[in-house]
């Protein structure tokens, strides 16, 4: 058994040393103040800071948009799709397969829309038949492989409009 000299732990179970216990625990202990402001910083990165700007002639670089329908059984269900800004207004062009999404979309006519690091919550998508050809032209002018997709079915273009005073800003 080691020498234990008065007033100090035996040599063992000083912190740093191996233990029966395990490895020794050699990292700073984290003071309740440092604690706490921890936890203050991380609650306001995670809580909506702001409301999200709608700003189209931003989003006219962005590749794509991701837009969010609600289906019975199944829930939320995020899909990308490629954008255009005509006008100052955000169109999409949307394939047999996202367009069954919108129409069986339980929060219609609404749609949530992540774009550029923001998330709207409440986005009308309103059908614009009347710019399909002006959005597949832009498309193909956008997208060097519109060259082959655009020949496949389109069957629905949607305006996108944000509800005022709804969104939210998530990062």
């Amino acid at each position: 058994m080691p020498a234990v000299s008065e007033g100090r732990a035996p040599e063992s179970m000083r912190r740093g040393t191996l233990t029966r216990r395990g490895l020794p625990d050699n990292r700073p202990r984290m003071s309740l103040r440092g604690f706490f402001a921890a936890l203050l910083l991380s609650t306001l990165l995670a809580t909506p800071s702001a409301a999200a700007e709608w700003t189209p002639s931003a989003y006219a670089g962005a590749s794509t948009i991701e837009l969010r329908t609600v289906a019975a059984g199944e829930g939320e269900h995020w899909f990308p799709v490629w954008v255009v800004v005509i006008d100052d207004q955000v169109y999409v062009r949307l394939g047999p397969r996202a367009a069954g999404r919108i129409e069986k979309n339980q929060a219609a006519p609404y749609v949530g829309v992540r774009i550029l690091g923001q998330q709207f919550e409440r986005v009308r998508a309103v059908p614009a038949p009347d710019y399909a050809e002006r959005v597949a032209k832009a498309m193909a002018a956008k997208y060097w492989s519109d060259l082959i997709v655009h020949h496949f079915s389109h069957p629905l273009t949607l305006r996108l409009v944000p509800e005022r005073g709804s969104d939210e800003l998530h990062h």
